[in-house]
């Protein structure tokens, strides 16, 4: 097999070869003697099946194998020559050309992709300067109030006063159609917060202005998509009665409290100064990841990106630009999409334009890559999982499911990268706060 490889930089090779018509041909006996061994054809006894029936009958699929083995060959043999392990390689090797002439030889032309080798250097001194956050004491006192208000217990309002919003109220009402009332429309006692929206529209504004053992018609509409549709639509009269007006009220900030908020238990001691200061150091924790993500992070792979220079891999850019001209596509009208149809110009000026961009994307990702296994910095597949069922249960959603949905979707490659990004990046920067 005659074949040439050229090293066109670190990430990059190419393959040139002509596959001869008897190599191929070679394959293909091989292969059919094989399969013959095993073959159940009418006729014949089980493992006697002739060669030439077997080439016969299963020509075109043979060839497609023999041809298969050749490139596979070609392949091994042109990596030992470029000196390239099968595990460096990326994605899969894309044929660019493969021609049959009239002799049976095949010229063929392979272009491949591998990693690439970068060269760190000092990295550690490309950090950017780190600020220390600091929390005031009207940071603290707010976040505690929060934390109190969710201890808080309902209290009568025992002034005779009228509704106001941010009420919550005690009501009997019950709803009638046309003078007939209907299912599902009555609650006694009832308790309902005015201006949390909860009710339907309208409702809530009327119980506005009521005092403590009055009693008032409040005529409403449904919604035109309201589910019953025997009272989408429709006005119809509530008949309330209002019981009490009530209050929220919120636990007074004591040693108490401190102890029930920092889970103290009850032979341990627990004072405000302590709350105050678990507090501030969660605060801080706060400020810092963010000022860490928005700001820090980005601006030291920025500044990676530029200082260091490699080459890259033409398979992971080309994807990396397809991505962001897939996502320009989906944003386009249907007119938009069918005037870029018809001009290969103007999508080879948007592949242009979206080249530098996808260039700093794909020179990120090796670098952190590279980072992580400087600072032998690793997420497993099973980080990623609990990290995602975790973020799902929070936001009262089917870990499993989401999970699976990102399986299918193909996302939790990426989202595993990214969880790598943060953690070596992070790892840094404390490293710099000297945390």
């Amino acid at each position: 097999m005659e074949f040439t490889t050229t090293q066109i930089d670190e990430a990059n090779a190419t393959i040139s070869a002509t596959i001869k018509a008897e190599t191929i041909e070679k394959n293909l006996n091989k292969l059919a003697k094989e399969a013959a061994k095993t073959m159940d054809i009418q006729g014949f006894r089980k493992g006697k099946v002739p060669v030439a029936i077997v080439k016969n009958r299963y020509a075109e699929k043979l060839t497609q194998d023999a041809e298969g083995e050749a490139i596979r060959s070609l392949l091994t043999k042109s990596l030992e020559e470029l000196n390239i392990k099968n595990s460096d390689i990326i994605g899969e090797p894309a044929i660019t050309k493969f021609d049959k002439e009239d002799n049976g030889d095949i010229k063929v032309e392979i272009t491949l992709s591998c990693k690439p080798t970068i060269e760190l250097g000092d990295y550690k001194s490309f950090l950017p300067e780190i600020e220390d956050k600091e929390v005031t004491d009207e940071e603290i006192d707010e976040r505690i109030n929060k934390i109190a208000a969710q201890s808080s217990t309902f209290a009568k309002v025992e002034d005779d006063r009228e509704v106001k919003s941010g009420d919550f109220t005690l009501i009997d009402f019950e709803g009638f159609k046309d003078g007939v009332a209907f299912d599902g429309g009555k609650a006694q006692k009832h308790s309902l917060e005015i201006g949390s929206n909860s009710f339907i529209p309208g409702f809530e504004d009327q119980v506005i202005g009521m005092k403590a053992g009055e009693e008032k018609d409040i005529t409403v509409t449904f919604p035109e998509n309201y589910q019953a549709k025997d009272l989408a639509g429709a006005e119809v009269v509530f008949k309330v009665k209002l019981h009490e007006i009530q209050e929220k009220v919120a636990p007074e900030i004591n040693d108490d409290l401190a102890k029930k908020i920092l889970g103290k238990k009850e032979d341990e001691e627990a004072t405000v100064e302590e709350l105050r200061e678990k507090v501030a150091e969660q605060i801080k924790m706060e400020k810092t990841g963010v000022y860490y993500n928005e700001e820090l992070k980005p601006a030291y792979l920025e500044t990676l990106v530029e200082k260091l220079d490699f080459a890259i891999p033409t398979s992971v850019l080309e994807q990396e630009v397809n991505q962001a001209l897939n996502n320009k596509v989906r944003e386009m009208s249907e007119d938009e999409l069918n005037k870029l149809k018809e001009d290969q110009d103007k999508i080879e000026e948007m592949r242009k334009e979206a080249t530098p961009d996808a260039t700093k994307s794909v020179k990120a990702t090796f670098i952190v890559d590279a980072l992580a296994k400087e600072e032998k910095v690793d997420v497993s597949d099973q980080e990623v999982t609990q990290t995602l069922y975790y973020e799902a249960m929070m936001q009262g959603q089917d870990g499993q499911a989401l999970i699976k949905q990102y399986e299918e979707a193909g996302y939790l490659p990426a989202i595993k990268m990214s969880m790598i990004e943060q953690k070596v990046i992070t790892q840094l920067l404390d490293e710099k706060a000297g945390k």
